[in-house]
């Protein structure tokens, strides 16, 4: 664990790399920097694509995600860097380069999520979603980012809400996206309530849960379950492209 000298304790999370930098106060202004990321960063794995899709990228795509290495790489020459600097005491140099790799992580976080959210644009192509969550704070800020990924998005708090919906609206969504812990009508219930109605095939349903499937007993069936599951918290970005490239088999 690294230590260096800083006046304030904070944790800087970057979701759509996948990456947190923390910084615990210890003792005075010594404190602790630990950089929690994954072995292969996310913004990795998301870039990859087919030769199809890189052919059919524009020349501006191509010019951001070389711009996004560049970045990601910049970013990670000043963490080790700063392990360099620590290692040396030399930590006035060392505040001044985790400074700089932090605003090197935010402005790659920005880049990433607009990378995303293009590609999942595309990808959408006006598919509608139903998200069902009792957690207000949660229903709102997904269906928010979903909206700028492109899609339409009607949202409700339980299962009975989101049965009263598919009912009385003509335009069904394309995809549920369901909580699994529900006040009234809980998740497993409302996927054999939609799943019992054969006015309902064609819906698929992704469950979004904290919870484990087998705990749930819910099976991964289209015909019986889920089409998907997926483990809360999310990553947006990488749950965005998934989200597209299901929606892209409708």
């Amino acid at each position: 664990m690294l230590i260096l000298s800083r006046k304030e304790n904070q944790r800087v999370v970057f979701p759509n790399l996948g990456v947190a930098i923390e910084i615990l106060q210890l003792e005075g202004n010594r404190v602790r920097v630990g950089v929690d990321a994954p072995d292969h960063i996310r913004i990795l794995r998301g870039e990859l694509i087919d030769e199809k899709e890189l052919a059919a990228e524009s020349d501006a795509t191509r010019k951001r995600d070389h711009d996004l290495r560049n970045r990601l790489n910049s970013a990670n020459l000043a963490m080790h860097l700063l392990q360099k600097q620590l290692d040396a005491g030399m930590i006035e140099d060392a505040e001044m380069t985790l400074a700089s790799a932090i605003d090197s992580f935010k402005e790659l976080d920005r880049l990433a999520s607009d990378s995303a959210t293009q590609r999942s644009n595309k990808a959408s192509n006006g598919r509608r979603a139903l998200v069902v969550e009792d957690n207000a704070n949660e229903r709102e800020l997904l269906a928010g980012y979903l909206r700028l990924c492109g899609y339409e998005v009607d949202t409700v708090r339980d299962g009975i809400d989101a049965m009263l919906h598919l009912a009385n609206h003509n335009q069904r969504p394309d995809v549920v996206l369901l909580d699994m812990h529900m006040p009234r009508m809980d998740g497993p219930n409302t996927i054999q309530a939609i799943r019992n109605n054969p006015d309902y095939r064609d819906i698929k349903i992704f469950a979004v849960s904290g919870s484990e499937r087998a705990a749930t007993g819910v099976a991964m069936s289209h015909n019986e379950g889920v089409d998907r599951w997926f483990s809360k918290p999310l990553q947006p970005a990488d749950f965005a492209k998934e989200l597209g490239r299901e929606c892209s088999t409708l």
